[in-house]
């Protein structure tokens, strides 16, 4: 990997790291699982530049997972009132600049970009297929976080997207291991213990209003 791919990893994990210390910190703080904007602002702002690490790293289960929660976390702030507040060019341009990039290189050279990312001889098919299983299942935490939140008219974080991040990170870790990525490895190994963490909070909050 150039220092530049390292360099766009290390900060996508850079803000990754912060949005989970700072909704740790904040949920030990109250005693109770929360969902702070910060976390969200973060998350879409690592999420940016892990598309373009997944990308330049010719790894198809990056993207496919950042795809989808790209949107989960704009919708988040959305529900939060953020996000209209950010000037509409702004929007525009991180709402459209995944599709685009996709959709250019896909046209110029659609054979190419099968060969890249599924007919890559660095990494065999059925590593692909098992880090887009990892990346799916860590993704679809935020699906299922989107759905509970919309449903309560709040963003929050339940018990189980907890569990669904656990299970995700735990495939992503394997996969990481197998690719030599020491991004992945290192923000996947971070984020263990605050899922774990934020799962106790959770337990506890919920056995103290019980009483």
């Amino acid at each position: 990997m150039s220092f530049i791919v390292i360099l766009i990893g290390l900060l996508a994990q850079v803000f990754f790291s912060a949005r989970i210390l700072i909704q740790w910190f904040l949920s030990e703080k109250k005693h109770e699982v929360i969902s702070p904007t910060l976390f969200w602002v973060f998350s879409l702002m690592g999420s940016y530049l892990m598309f373009y690490y997944g990308w330049l790293r010719n790894d198809f289960s990056i993207i496919v997972g950042q795809f989808i929660s790209f949107y989960i976390y704009i919708g988040n702030l959305s529900l939060k009132g953020v996000w209209k507040k950010v000037p509409l060019l702004f929007r525009v341009l991180i709402i459209l600049t995944p599709p685009i990039i996709l959709t250019i290189y896909s046209h110029n050279d659609g054979e190419s970009f099968v060969d890249v990312f599924l007919r890559n001889k660095d990494i065999p098919l059925w590593l692909v297929v098992f880090g887009t299983i990892g990346q799916i299942t860590f993704t679809f935490r935020f699906v299922y976080q989107w759905i509970y939140s919309v449903r309560k008219k709040v963003s929050s974080l339940p018990p189980t997207f907890w569990w669904i991040s656990l299970t995700g990170s735990a495939i992503i870790v394997a996969y990481a291991i197998m690719r030599q990525d020491p991004i992945l490895i290192l923000g996947q190994s971070f984020g263990c213990v605050s899922y774990i963490r934020n799962l106790m909070i959770g337990y506890n909050s919920s056995k103290k209003g019980k009483v």
